[in-house]
């Protein structure tokens, strides 16, 4: 269900924007309307992407290669040889 606002404009950004409005084969309610949905859609898709991102920088980058046992294995000379 649509529900109305109220909308204070200056004069003549009215007159401008009915002539846009006209020249598109719209209203400006419809104009406005559709402007408004895809403001909202775009900033609901930043969130989105921005949260997702976020997850991925929480989680650990796999590099592959194998895991170290412990500090000593690290620093064993002898495996280098």
């Amino acid at each position: 269900m649509n529900q109305n606002i109220t909308l204070a404009l200056d004069k003549q950004l009215l007159k401008q924007a009915r002539v846009f409005a006209a020249r598109r084969g719209t209203s400006i309610s419809a104009m406005l309307a559709a402007e408004l949905r895809r403001m909202v859609e775009a900033e609901e898709a930043y969130e989105q992407a921005k949260n997702k991102a976020l997850e991925h920088l929480h989680s650990p980058f796999r590099l592959g290669g194998r895991g170290i046992a412990d500090r000593e294995a690290l620093h064993d000379r002898q495996g280098l040889r």
